[in-house]
């Protein structure tokens, strides 16, 4: 039996997946052989030796020591683009925010409540919060993954031109892709030529403060930014002065901070872009498959610290190995797996960046020692038997 702890409520749908002959599933359970997490803050948590994986409920996985787990041998998984759907359609919403001044319409409409004659109080002053159409404006999307692609192909929908750029960009999400999307080859073109732009990345080291004063100045005047990627994307000094100088005529954000609520030009949006029914079931569901595959079979999909590698089972017993991607490191675990006697029937290897992973399928006996032997090689962060 297998222990998963539940850091945040996790959609039912999801946890009904995992076998209860097969898991112990919830929010008070203790030495867990795995997690599951949507926000909950994980990086001062320590893990038990019997830790092997992470599943976020979502895409960004900030809130998760990412590095410190491959350290430790902990595989954390994301659900890629099942929440992208709820996204799009808020980034949508947000286009049109960002284009009319409906939040602060709606919020004076409510101060006409006891007026004697209010539908010629609001013929009168509607004008104060009039904006533009977004037809035929040309959005530029940061990031064509699976939640950028949805929002440039809907945009083409809406009669917008669109233009996009992403250096990442897989074949796959390629393929998704409209064919009216103008792919750009910088950032700095797509700022240049956009009346909208939409933030679609995740904020790492390169990304943080991509919109700054020095990319601001790269954009037209009067340019619409929508960021529902995360707050680090955008420097709140930096678009504050712009929209102070009229260079950016809105921000709406899904993230709101200290430094944005409240501030004239933004809209702060309080992190629904994925905070739909749909959406959370989706993630549930996906997290869920995703640590029943590796924890059944060592078979890992979607792992944002270590590669994609499964196959099927084909022997007596599944050896998985999680190690840094070095020289030699290979014919040492081959070498140490045979000494025990046990037979290699079949394997896979595959890396991503500094970490790797391979799995052994044998037949005959493993021995007992087989873990000890392979965990003292260097570079290795730890071996499971299935």
């Amino acid at each position: 039996m297998k222990n998963i702890l539940c850091l945040n409520k996790i959609a039912k749908i999801g946890t009904d997946k995992l076998d209860p002959n097969e898991y112990n599933v919830g929010t008070e359970v203790a030495s867990p052989d795995a997690i599951m997490v949507r926000s909950a803050a994980m990086h001062d948590m320590t893990f038990e030796g019997n830790m092997v994986a992470i599943a976020r409920a979502g895409a960004g996985v900030n809130n998760i020591p990412v590095d410190r787990c491959a350290a430790e041998g902990i595989v954390v998984f994301n659900t890629p683009g099942a929440n992208a759907n709820g996204v799009k359609e808020l980034a949508i919403c947000a286009l049109m925010l960002a284009s009319r001044d409906v939040v602060g319409g709606i919020k004076w409409a409510d101060t006409l409540a006891g007026t004697a004659d209010v539908a010629k109080a609001v013929e009168k002053g509607k004008s104060q919060f009039a904006g533009v159409e977004i037809k035929g404006k040309t959005l530029g999307v940061i990031g064509l993954g699976a939640i950028g692609g949805l929002v440039a192909n809907a945009a083409v929908q809406l009669g917008m031109k669109v233009v996009g750029c992403d250096p990442f960009l897989s074949v796959d999400a390629a393929w998704n892709i409209d064919s009216r999307v103008e792919k750009a080859a910088t950032f700095e073109d797509v700022f240049k030529v956009a009346d909208y732009v939409t933030l679609h990345v995740p904020a790492t080291k390169d990304t943080k403060g991509m919109i700054c004063a020095k990319s601001l100045e790269e954009m037209k005047d009067g340019v619409r930014i929508i960021n529902l990627a995360r707050a680090d994307l955008v420097n709140s000094a930096d678009i504050k002065e712009a929209l102070k100088s009229g260079k950016v005529a809105a921000y709406v954000t899904d993230f709101p901070t200290e430094e944005t609520v409240g501030v004239p030009g933004i809209v702060a949006i309080p992190h629904l872009g994925a905070s739909t029914a749909e959406s959370e079931d989706n993630c549930a569901v996906m997290a869920a498959m995703e640590l029943d595959e590796y924890l059944r079979y060592g078979n890992i999909k979607n792992s944002v610290n270590f590669p994609n590698v499964s196959m099927p089972m084909s022997g007596d017993k599944r050896i998985c190995v999680l190690h840094a991607n070095i020289p030699n490191i290979l014919s040492q675990i081959t070498s140490s797996i045979g000494e025990t006697g046990a037979n290699i029937e079949n394997m896979m290897n595959k890396s991503k960046g500094d970490n790797a992973y391979t799995v052994v399928d044998v037949t005959g006996t493993v021995a007992d020692d087989v873990v000890a032997k392979l965990s003292a090689i260097e570079g290795i962060a730890r071996v499971r038997v299935i």
